[in-house]
């Protein structure tokens, strides 16, 4: 009895590190920053803060080749910033989902243009560009196919489809409650890139049913073009994006702070930078965002259209690392914030420094 159960114990010892063999890897980094910033503004302040994240990530090959990839970000707080869960099936693409823009196609839309440091919104202000598709950051299933090669060229398609567009991703075994706002949403992606040159395009439509009370006449549209050039240390690039809230209303005054995602009305925005690599350790760049918000409504009362407000954003940044180490800064203005035409001009200006681990 005694050499049976040896033999049991045995096998089942060997069966473990059998399954462990399998199980894949798990890896953690992290990095953190802290930032002096301070705003020219009515309500300016000076401030200094500090961010820090720790990822974990874990792959493994199933015993058809099949590669599976998990990755969660966690911030200070110790809550979850963002996840990813992903199958990549060899040449039929990769299929996943992900939690606040974990794994999606309209993250690779979202203020293209090429900065040393961040993106223009980063200063504050409300851009349609950093909106792109945002409604399909959770609850919904992203698709990428394989890059395909024609005439030279690389490209990439992919595809997302939200079940409620604009809702948090479940619990596990959990379900949302059935939005009043909000449908199902869809968006594609291409790319193209040829050398230096990169060029792509997106499109997305969520359905309205009541678009926060106001009564909607369309679904919402999201749409995306861009084109990058880099030649040497230099980059250049162009971006344009048009929002359609699918609500048209008197209420949206051009004195009042707009919400891309909630106001209604139609939001355009061009973009366009040019960044130059000093060094391998030094970079530069100045961007600057046009934004225009139109109401498509009429002054109420009246049968005068509401005036346009244009949010104007330029922005001077640089960067610099040493190793893990890295000190980077930006000077930006915006005029017109949230295109409110009544608020005060924003001066916004930061330092950073990173590390990596």
């Amino acid at each position: 009895m005694t050499n049976i159960k040896k033999l049991g114990l045995t096998a089942l010892a060997g069966s473990l590190v059998a399954v462990s063999a399998h199980a894949g890897e798990m890896s953690v980094s992290g990095s953190t920053s802290v930032t002096y910033t301070t705003g020219e503004a009515a309500d300016s302040s000076q401030t200094i803060g500090q961010k820090t994240d720790l990822t974990f990530a874990g792959s493994g090959t199933l015993d058809n080749g099949w590669d599976v990839n998990h990755k969660i970000v966690m911030n200070d707080s110790g809550s979850l910033s963002t996840s990813s869960t992903t199958l990549t099936m060899g040449s039929m693409g990769t299929i996943g989902v992900g939690k606040a823009n974990g794994f999606s196609v309209h993250g690779g839309f979202d203020e293209t243009y090429p900065t040393a440091y961040e993106e223009n919104s980063d200063a504050g202000g409300n851009s349609p560009s950093n909106y792109m598709g945002s409604w399909a950051d959770d609850s919904g299933v992203t698709y990428k196919a394989p890059s395909f090669n024609i005439a030279g060229a690389d490209i990439s398609v992919a595809a997302e489809y939200s079940f409620q567009a604009g809702t948090d991703t479940s619990t596990d075994g959990g379900t949302n409650a059935r939005t009043n706002d909000r449908g199902k949403g869809y968006g594609v992606g291409i790319t193209a890139a040829y050398g230096g040159l990169t060029v792509g395009a997106y499109a997305a439509e969520a359905e309205n049913v009541s678009n926060g009370g106001y009564t909607p006449t369309h679904d919402e549209f999201n749409g995306s073009a861009f084109i990058n050039y880099s030649f040497g240390p230099v980059s250049v690039g162009y971006q344009q994006v048009y929002i359609d809230s699918g609500s048209d209303t008197a209420d949206e005054l051009t004195t009042a702070a707009k919400t891309v995602g909630s106001s209604s009305g139609i939001f355009e925005d061009q973009s366009m930078s040019i960044a130059f690599n000093v060094n391998e350790n030094l970079s530069i760049s100045y961007s600057e965002t046009e934004s225009t918000y139109s109401t498509q409504g009429y002054e109420a009362g009246t049968t005068t259209k509401t005036p346009d407000v244009t949010q104007d954003s330029d922005s001077l940044q640089i960067a610099y690392s040493m190793g893990g180490m890295s000190v980077k800064a930006y000077r930006t203005e915006i005029s017109n914030p949230a295109h409110d035409s009544d608020a005060d001009e924003l001066s916004v200006n930061e330092i950073a420094i990173g590390l990596a681990f």
